[in-house]
């Protein structure tokens, strides 16, 4: 088994196109068996919208069949954690069957539950999240909220007592916006979520998808992170690394650069990126060497104390 997973959050995006996909595709070109090629992990975004059919899942695994160790993320349905009222009873269960032949496969890393900054630690939260977690126990979990009000002892023991992965992320800080972190609460995996720091956007209102997830990380901001995973590594079997930042394959160039540092695995890169995205010209000079990381080795490198440039807050924001 590996230890590092890294990966995108999604593959169908039209800005993709020319840049992550070639212009011109071969016959039978799929984009996510092209991933699979690239990177070791993709979580599912269309089961945020609605349910997946158990043909597609099993279509999902027909493009991956090629790489034995490429697994899946879930993205549970949105109903359970923006809506939370008036769920119907069937929902849970044609979400569990459509997602069955991954689980069935050994494919499937983790159901995702990402909830909004909105959800705060209260009582009745609590009890709600109580609730959801025992619905879906037959399958790995892994929790994303983003409050600062979740970030207590007690909360992160009821997840380690569920086995429940709590997601550590990393977002635009604002005042009670939760922190990046390197917390382990199950065992046999740890989730990382990177979602940018475009503080423009972020909260702005009527600002589209793309403008909030519109960021490329820095050598500096990934030299941190990757010192979190390892962290992570140290409590648990694996590590599962999303990167959220997807407008324009900021996500994957971001990805290839951690999965770079964290495995040290040779790999290809394809050419529109290293047009697009030049900072991945050096990565790809010291692949061809037979360098293993774009980062300087060992620990040593790493912040002291475990504090990194991102538990600093942003310049013109309070906490």
């Amino acid at each position: 088994m590996k230890k590092y997973y890294a990966g995108t959050a999604g593959w169908s995006y039209e800005d993709w196109e020319g840049i992550v996909y070639p212009a011109v595709k071969g016959r039978g070109f799929h984009p996510l068996s092209y991933l699979a090629s690239l990177i070791d992990l993709v979580e599912i975004n269309s089961t945020f919208y609605r349910p997946a059919s158990v043909s597609m899942a099993c279509s999902w695994l027909r493009h991956v069949q090629n790489y034995p160790d490429f697994l899946f993320t879930v993205k549970l349905l949105q109903i359970f954690t923006h809506q939370r009222e008036n769920i119907p009873a069937q929902i849970a269960d044609d979400f569990k069957r459509g997602i069955a032949p991954l689980a069935a496969s050994q494919r499937l890393a983790a159901i995702l539950i990402q909830f909004p900054w909105s959800f705060i630690n209260s009582s009745e939260n609590r009890a709600y999240l109580q609730k959801l977690l025992a619905l879906f126990s037959d399958f790995p979990l892994a929790l994303e909220v983003r409050h600062s009000s979740w970030d207590r002892p007690e909360f992160y023991e009821f997840l380690r007592d569920r086995k429940v992965a709590y997601g550590n992320i990393d977002q635009p800080i604002f005042q009670s916006s939760i922190k990046p972190s390197a917390i382990v609460t199950n065992p046999d995996f740890s989730y990382v979520r990177l979602h940018g720091r475009n503080y423009e956007d972020w909260f702005k209102q009527g600002a589209g998808r793309d403008e909030r997830y519109n960021y490329l990380y820095s050598s500096e901001e990934l030299e941190d992170w990757a010192g979190r995973i390892k962290k992570l590594a140290e409590g648990s079997n694996r590590v599962l690394v999303i990167t959220n930042n997807h407008y324009r394959g900021q996500a994957l160039a971001n990805a290839l650069q951690l999965k770079n540092k964290l495995t040290g695995e040779k790999f290809n890169i394809p050419a529109a990126m290293l047009e697009k995205y030049p900072v991945l010209r050096e990565l790809a000079e010291n692949l061809e060497k037979g360098q293993k990381t774009m980062f300087n080795e060992g620990p040593e490198s790493w912040p002291e104390g475990g504090e990194t440039s991102e538990d600093k807050i942003h310049p013109g924001h309070k906490n």
